[in-house]
């Protein structure tokens, strides 16, 4: 089924969980690990995040030289591994940054040819050797474009005009939405247009950036709704898990951390407290939004299970 389709019937859970593929040179067990002990909770569908090219530095002769490599790869196939293995629906990401359209059309096929027919578009994070988001040369600036791409390719319409009888695809679409705006966006009102654009072209519906106080995704569905945008809206969250959130994830995102949220996590004095005080905001926050209307609840659990385990249990 199609992520709109799981949500207008979900009869269980209303959880969904978002991995990272493995560092290069790691096993594909660690995913199946976290998945072992996520997928009690039958979730209707598993997101695995896209990541582009990264800078680093590898010592060649006693000299270090930089390099551009792929950290973690294979999202494409782990998609594939994790829907065979667990019969269960999958959201590969898709970006923009890093990739031509030539190449994302390619990765369409595969994914096509694979019976994956979830995805979720996305422009991707800045280059980190620039410090800004650039575009590949012949790829797309704007996850919009990339959405009308996919459209393009579900009418049949593929980049080479030469191809005969081409079979459309069907895929469905979802795209990020960013209740507090995106860090790099200049207004919100400019922000709400960007994301009015994805959904004008063919996105289905929306999952937000982490957020910690409800008030924001109910503001932000607000803002949607006035805006005509009616697809569903799914609110992601993420647990703090160690002190350094508290600072790291405001900077890294451009999200704010709430008062209270941040008076408690400076009274804890282990990682551990932390750990705790984090699940129980989260469990806090999934009880909230479900009782208020939202669709499901979406977590990011950067492949780590033991927190995510404990708030799903307290919320299935």
């Amino acid at each position: 089924m199609t992520v709109p389709e799981h949500l207008n019937n979900l009869k269980g859970s209303r959880l969904s969980f978002e991995l990272l593929p493995p560092v290069k040179g790691n096993s594909i067990n660690s995913i199946f690990a976290t998945l072992d002990k996520l997928m009690e909770f039958s979730p209707p569908y598993i997101n695995i995040t896209y990541h582009r090219e990264e800078l680093t530095y590898v010592t060649k002769n006693g000299v270090k030289q930089p390099a551009i490599v792929h950290k973690r790869p294979g999202t494409v196939s782990i998609a594939a591994a994790i829907k065979g293995k667990y019969k269960v629906d999958v959201v590969p990401h898709i970006i923009c940054g890093g990739f031509s359209q030539h190449e994302t059309e390619d990765a369409l096929i595969d994914l096509d040819f694979l019976g994956i027919k979830n995805l979720l578009a996305l422009r991707g994070d800045a280059d980190k050797r620039l410090g800004k988001f650039k575009p590949n040369p012949e790829g797309h600036q704007y996850a919009a474009d990339l959405v009308s791409q996919i459209m393009n390719m579900n009418k049949g319409i593929y980049l080479e005009k030469y191809v005969e009888n081409p079979s459309p695809t069907n895929f469905s679409v979802g795209v990020a939405g960013y209740p507090e705006k995106h860090k790099e966006s200049p207004s919100l009102e400019t922000d709400m247009l960007h994301l009015k654009q994805k959904v004008d072209a063919g996105a289905e519906y929306i999952v937000t950036q982490m957020f910690f106080d409800n008030r924001v995704y109910f503001e932000f569905v607000k803002r949607c709704r006035d805006l005509g945008i009616t697809v569903p809206i799914i609110p992601g969250l993420k647990p703090i898990a160690v002190k350094a959130h508290h600072e790291m994830l405001p900077k890294t995102f451009g999200l704010t951390i709430p008062t209270e949220l941040s008076k408690q996590a400076k009274k804890c004095r282990t990682n551990k407290d932390v750990w705790q005080l984090g699940v129980e905001w989260a469990i806090a926050q999934s009880k909230e939004l479900l009782a208020n209307g939202a669709p499901l609840i979406h977590l990011y659990t950067m492949s780590r299970a033991e927190n995510i385990v404990a708030i799903a249990k307290s919320i299935a």
